[in-house]
């Protein structure tokens, strides 16, 4: 009974891991986040349809990614241990799971509307067909990467409105910005993990001052893309002066660690960045949704 139990607990654990749960959590917030930015009228039905479309979307990108990337995964000791490269999970069982989600996303999406199911659908496949075979290749794979991966916040838009607009395209342009400071940080303190695999993820291959210059002026442009709305030309999308004051300093504590980074140079300063990063967009987004309801 204890055997099967724990076999259980470790079926459950692989199948969290393959999809990466907590990616797929924080997808699933800026998703809803940018629902309630555009919902004119609440509805409940659409954020749970949201909520598991988005988990089945990024599930499917990652189980993918995993099969794909299994022989280099093998060789990083932040990934050995993952389902498939520790044996644990064989690729045909990865390639289930990944197809099903992938089909469930898409049908769980298209049901709230087919635009949101469409740019689920060309997030999926930019993540599996370009970023992830460039990633070996070039820095620019992160270019790519940062396409699918500032959907969410722009999908949440989408569903509420079935529209494409200046408004979801502003919401996409701030997470787009965000991507590159972010997964550079990444970058920077698994330099020597991303080696052994055959990442290259800094732009210009090293841990050096060109790349410091290029986080702080991405840094930059992510702050400036989030207090746009306050001037009033992003159509429904606004902000009112309190909360993009609010926005511009969380924006400013992101910046001094980007600074920080490019003082320092060290693994330590890259990861608490990265730690800024997340925290930033997560704020960020609450900033927001608050703001509109409070308008």
């Amino acid at each position: 009974m204890k055997n099967s139990s724990v076999s259980i607990s470790s079926v459950f654990s692989d199948f969290k891991e393959i999809t990466k749960i907590r990616l797929s959590v924080s997808v699933v917030f800026s998703s809803i986040a940018g629902y309630l930015l555009g919902a004119e009228r609440i509805e409940l039905t659409t954020l749970i349809l949201l909520a598991f479309g988005g988990y089945f979307m990024v599930g499917a990108s990652n189980a993918f990614n995993q099969i794909i990337e299994r022989d280099l995964d093998a060789k990083m000791d932040r990934t050995k241990n993952r389902p498939i490269p520790a044996g644990r999970m064989t690729v045909n069982t990865a390639f289930v799971i990944a197809a099903l989600f992938t089909i469930l996303g898409i049908i769980t999406l298209y049901i709230i509307n087919p635009r949101t199911a469409m740019y689920g659908a060309i997030s999926i496949f930019l993540y599996t067909s370009v970023y992830t075979p460039l990633k070996t290749k070039t820095p620019l794979s992160v270019f790519v990467g940062a396409i699918p991966g500032a959907i969410p916040f722009m999908l949440g838009w989408v569903a509420a409105r079935n529209h494409f607009g200046i408004e979801p395209g502003t919401l996409f342009a701030l997470q787009f910005f965000w991507q590159f400071p972010h997964f550079w940080a990444i970058g920077w303190f698994l330099f020597e993990d991303y080696k052994k695999g055959g990442f290259f993820m800094l732009p210009t291959g090293k841990r050096d001052k060109g790349t410091a210059v290029q986080i702080i002026m991405y840094t930059v442009w992510t702050i400036l893309v989030s207090i746009i709305p306050v001037f009033g030309f992003t159509g429904d999308l606004k902000l009112s002066i309190v909360a993009a004051i609010v926005v511009l300093l969380l924006g400013l504590v992101m910046l001094h660690f980007a600074f920080d980074l490019f003082k320092k140079r060290t693994a330590k300063a890259a990861r608490d960045l990265m730690l800024a990063s997340v925290s930033y967009i997560t704020l960020l987004q609450i900033v927001y949704v608050i703001d509109k309801f409070l308008r």
